[in-house]
């Protein structure tokens, strides 16, 4: 069997939006290190407050716009 992660899509998300990583922590009320971390792969855990604060800034339903399980 595969070993799987889990991805964060910060880097998308805020292209998609168009806003900039200290536009989207000003509006999730996360911390742009924070932030930063899970968009970079150096944090492997999330709070699932933090998906939900992140979902509810950016006005999103699904939550694979913002996580994604990938093979490693």
């Amino acid at each position: 069997m595969k070993e799987k992660i889990l991805e964060i899509k910060i880097h998308d998300l805020i292209s998609k939006h168009n806003i900039s990583l200290s536009e989207l922590s000003r509006l999730s009320d996360i911390e742009v290190a924070r932030l930063s971390e899970l968009a970079n792969g150096k944090r492997q855990r999330i709070q699932i407050n933090h998906l939900i604060r992140i979902a509810e800034a950016l006005d999103i339903d699904d939550i694979g716009e913002i996580i994604q399980l990938k093979n490693i």
